[in-house]
């Protein structure tokens, strides 16, 4: 039987607990409750893929990271800091986002492909989209690609 991501993250949990690592439990646990969340919302609870897993520890991390941003401006280090740590955590779990250089092929060859399927000018840049997201997902911000696309379009 093949171990999914959630119950990789129940395990390291219990790990944690009973290594007294406060931290890890705590970003563990919220994760597994956003995780829970989203399995019961809708009109059926559902077990979610390990995509959809990860899907919502990006987003956790996500909002760990900016949390970690609007503390810092407020002059809070350590809550700053606790958020930064958490988020760190849990890129853990996330595959490793790509290199420019990466994004940059990735986006040049969908450029290319939108452009040969018709697609020009601001039209261009759903299209484009539309071919890059599938193949970035969980890799790069979507603010980073889509500054990727623009880039390639316009030059």
């Amino acid at each position: 039987m093949t171990t999914t991501l959630k119950s990789k993250l129940h395990a390291d949990l219990n790990v944690a607990i009973k290594e007294r690592d406060e931290l890890r439990s705590s970003t563990l646990r919220l994760t597994l409750t956003a995780i829970t969340k989203e399995e019961v919302a809708g009109k059926e609870k559902r077990e979610l893929s390990d995509d959809e897993v990860l899907k919502v520890i990006t987003k956790e991390a996500k909002k760990r990271r900016e949390a970690a941003e609007a503390f810092a401006q407020g002059g809070r280090t350590e809550q700053a800091e606790r958020e930064k740590a958490e988020g760190e955590l849990l890129a853990e779990y996330l595959p490793k986002p790509l290199g420019d250089d990466e994004l940059d092929a990735i986006v040049a060859q969908a450029v290319a492909e939108a452009r040969s399927a018709g697609a020009e000018g601001p039209r261009a840049m759903g299209a484009v989209m539309k071919i890059v997201n599938p193949k970035v997902a969980g890799l790069a911000e979507g603010g980073r690609v889509a500054a990727a696309v623009k880039k390639h379009l316009a030059g």
